[in-house]
């Protein structure tokens, strides 16, 4: 599967667009992390478990939908984005990864 955040796929002609396809990852963080990532914070450093949260998570949306285009017959996903949103309210800390582009099949 190729993945590419331009529109187009410079070295192949794109020859049926598929639609849309998304993938969705949820994290949640604890009273712990949140303690020790204020702490890193304050006296420098970088938060490496959230980082790691938000890698694991990026991974999970990247997939679901590769598995999505996959179900379309596609071979390539254009346009990729990815967002990030704090939920907040009464879901905590939790953050949503969304990934989402145009599944294709190209040459």
């Amino acid at each position: 599967m190729i993945l590419t955040s331009a529109n187009t796929l410079q070295s192949k002609k794109i020859l049926e667009y598929k639609g849309l396809v998304t993938g969705e990852s949820l994290i949640g963080s604890n009273i712990y992390k949140d303690f020790f990532s204020g702490v890193r914070d304050v006296v420098g450093g970088r938060t490496n478990q959230y980082e790691m949260e938000l890698q694991k998570a990026r991974t999970i949306a990247l997939e679901s939908m590769e598995k999505k285009a996959e179900s379309l017959g596609a071979n390539a996903i254009v346009g990729l984005k990815i967002s990030y949103d704090n939920l907040g309210g009464t879901m905590g800390n939790t953050i949503l990864v969304t990934a989402y582009g145009t599944a294709v099949r190209c040459e």
